[in-house]
């Protein structure tokens, strides 16, 4: 068995097989001769090794020949459009089997030129930004092409307002491998009051390698990239209107309500300061004219006493009927602790002669106890509340709550569980605290 190149070309003397050349994403094609120099009838299977192997193939695979012939079969290649295929020369060999005669294999081999190509695939994100002054954008970059890429930006804008800057300003990448730069755009005055101004602007991506080569077939060139930035005002429209709006105010209110007021408040004090008319017979204020020294009628002395006032705060009707003397503003403290799951009440007792006439009352759980609480006044129960429910709670009442003299104020607090305080560290007991206010006044015997 003799394997022997098909006229080999000027281009690969001495090679088995004829060197080929090969664009990514193309195909291309080479051919070898098998002979057979023995003397028996041979079957050859041909296969495809080497780094070319999964986009080569050979048709066919399996030849069958006769002592003294040959046949020429055809190498087939197919190298993807991918950075896996790098550029440059690739060693290509095909393993010729004989089937009578496996020790006699041999393997041919050739070179594969794999041409280069440029292809960059670019993403900017996001499309559009909103701001007052700049915006910041992401810009992707993947080299698709099988050889290394320089890539350079190059923003354009239909004017000057706008400024540019790249972190990086320029990047290396491999077949295969993605980078990322970070894009800053900025104007140069803010937008003050209207509606929102709209920059739109381009960023071209260029490989400084493509470039050199733009003339070669396979250089894909990119579009350049559209985006957006929206000005947005400082001052929105509302808010205008709400200027507007408190200017005119502030002008109906210098114009026509403060004149208005003003007129009201001296025509209420003018009438205030009115003399009071005379009763006939020439008395004021209900005196008489005489001296005060008679014995009639005539003494000067106001009558109708049955009318007069009481002072603020001097009572009323006590609760058996009997009327209270005048009080003063009084409180009481009861406070209750108490262990886990056990109960305990606390009393407060109306002093003798007084009558305690309740208007506000505080109660206190600071540790956040769990259990229940039930205040009672005299005989009248005033609330029941779950501890769990509050830490402080008030109630105020604008006719006073009377308590007769020697009835108490009750607290009984049902300990579930004592909380944890501000420190922390969960409380031993339960601990209540019920602050009662109000006026303690006198009962009229």
């Amino acid at each position: 068995m003799t394997p022997s190149a098909a006229s080999s070309g000027p281009g690969a003397p001495g090679l088995d097989i004829p060197a080929v050349t090969v664009t990514p994403g193309g195909t291309a094609a080479t051919s070898l001769t098998v002979r057979n120099d023995s003397d028996i009838v041979e079957a050859y299977t041909l296969e495809v090794v080497g780094d070319c192997a999964s986009w080569t193939t050979v048709e066919p695979e399996r030849v069958s020949l006769y002592p003294g012939t040959s046949e020429t079969v055809t190498i087939q290649l197919a190298p993807p459009r991918s950075p896996h295929v790098r550029a440059g020369d690739v060693p290509l060999g095909v393993r010729v089997l004989p089937a009578e005669h496996p020790e006699s294999v041999t393997v041919p081999e050739t070179t594969v030129h794999i041409e280069a190509f440029h292809e960059l695939r670019t993403e900017l994100l996001p499309r559009r930004r909103r701001g007052w002054l700049r915006g910041r954008y992401r810009l992707a970059v993947r080299n698709e092409g099988n050889t290394p890429a320089r890539v350079s930006f190059s923003p354009e804008q239909p004017g000057e307002e706008l400024k540019f800057g790249f972190t990086p300003a320029e990047l290396a990448l491999e077949p295969g491998e993605s980078a990322e730069t970070r894009l800053r755009v900025r104007t140069g005055r803010p937008v003050w009051f209207g509606k929102p101004v709209v920059w739109p602007f381009t960023v071209g991506v260029g490989d400084s390698e493509a470039e050199e080569e733009a003339e070669r077939p396979g250089t894909a060139v990119r579009p350049s990239l559209e985006a957006e930035f929206v000005q947005i005002p400082v001052f929105p429209k509302w808010l205008l209107a709400l200027l507007a709006a408190l200017i005119a105010l502030i002008v109906a209110w210098f114009a026509l309500v403060r004149p208005a007021v003003r007129s009201a408040a001296k025509q209420a004090a003018d009438e205030v300061v009115q003399p009071r008319p005379t009763t006939p017979g020439g008395s004021r204020n209900g005196q008489s004219p005489g001296t005060g020294t008679g014995t009639g009628t005539g003494t000067g002395s106001r009558q109708g006493g049955q009318g007069t006032n009481t002072a603020p705060g001097a009572g009323g009707d006590g609760p058996d009927g009997t009327a209270a003397g005048a009080g003063q503003q009084s409180s009481a403290t009861i406070d209750v602790q108490t262990s886990g799951g056990a109960d305990k009440t606390g009393t407060y007792v109306v002093p003798k002669g007084k009558i305690f006439g309740i208007t506000d009352i505080v109660v206190a759980n600071f540790q956040g106890d769990e259990g229940v609480m039930t205040l009672t006044f005299g005989d009248r129960k005033i609330t029941t509340i779950a501890l769990e429910t509050f830490r402080n709670q008030d109630y105020h009442w604008v006719t006073p709550i009377k308590i007769p003299e020697d009835a108490t104020v009750t607290m009984n607090v049902t300990c579930a569980k004592p909380g944890t305080p501000a420190t922390g560290r969960q409380a031993t007991q339960c601990h209540e605290v019920l602050n009662v206010s109000g006026v303690l006044s006198d009962v009229a015997r």
